[in-house]
């Protein structure tokens, strides 16, 4: 086969990966420290998508600033959600089902005020012009975007480390991951922490979004179906724990475009019996250890 066609796809899986674990970090860091399952994490995917087509191509601001305007909104209205409704219900009985009710409600509040706002035409924006051609390492051609989309994800991956394990906001995340009425009592402002935790964790998926959006059409339901190849990421890694969200959707992205390369009519189902297997032999994840401030 050629060598050529196995980069792309490598890279390919990659580029995906990366989307996915912008996604899937938000997820399980608002699950490690928050104890919140966010099942309308992926409408924040979809509202970075929007704002970026709305910053970008309709207002005419450059890409990456349309980008970093993009991820500050979907941070913005992750702490406005935060805020005003899931705090409300922190710490009562049934908690867990209040949760799961009020967040997944927002898929489909989320779903129809884009609907009401952009329509239900298909939306899409143009690539960075520097960024729009090839690049070639010898007889090996790679797109540029995805090249840069790859560099984006783990810088992120690494900088979130950096923030978790070396400044004073990541001790006092782990602290109240471990004991949220501990960490009150030695002085950590836990609501305020908390409302940053969303911020921080819907502004990377609307970053998935807005970096999404020039390679992916821009459609309602977008969320959803990004939501559920999170879940499996989380699944696949650990649900909870940071690093296994890469490693979850590394796999996951490989395992897709190679199943897209070599049995196109399977390769729908090849994430999912990745995670069946997973479920089956490892339950608690790849990398279940630790936890998203650990």
């Amino acid at each position: 086969m050629d060598g050529n066609l196995l980069v792309a796809q490598l890279i390919s899986g990659l580029t995906s990966a990366m989307t996915l674990f912008l996604v899937a970090s938000g997820l399980t860091l608002i699950f490690g420290v928050v104890n919140v399952f966010n099942f309308a994490h992926g409408s924040f995917y979809l509202l970075g998508a929007y704002f970026a087509y709305q910053v970008v191509a309709v207002s005419g601001v450059g890409f990456w600033a349309g980008v970093l305007l993009a991820s500050l909104g979907a941070g913005a209205a992750g702490v406005l959600m935060e805020y005003f409704f899931l705090r409300r219900i922190y710490g009562r009985a049934g908690e867990a089902g209040f949760q799961i009710l009020l967040t997944y409600s927002f898929i489909l509040i989320l779903d129809d005020v884009v609907k009401m706002i952009w329509g239900t035409g298909y939306k899409s924006i143009s690539k960075p012009e520097a960024l729009a051609g090839p690049f070639s390492v010898g007889e090996v051609t790679m797109p540029r975007y995805d090249l840069v989309v790859i560099v984006i994800g783990l810088a992120v991956a690494f900088g979130m480390w950096a923030a978790i394990k070396k400044t004073r906001f990541g001790r006092n995340l782990r602290a109240i991951s471990s004991n949220r009425e501990m960490a009150s009592s030695l002085g950590v402002n836990v609501p305020m922490t908390l409302s940053l935790v969303f911020g921080l964790a819907t502004a990377l998926g609307g970053l998935s979004g807005a970096l999404s959006a020039p390679v992916r059409t821009v459609t309602p339901g977008a969320g959803i179906e990004v939501i559920i190849g999170s879940l499996i990421v989380v699944v696949i890694g650990g649900l909870g724990n940071f690093w296994g969200a890469l490693v979850g959707a590394l796999v996951i992205g490989e395992v897709t475009a190679f199943g897209i390369l070599f049995l196109p009519q399977w390769a729908i189902l090849f994430s999912y019996a990745v995670m069946a297997l997973v479920l089956i032999f490892r339950p608690e994840g790849l990398l279940m250890k630790g936890g998203a401030a650990r």
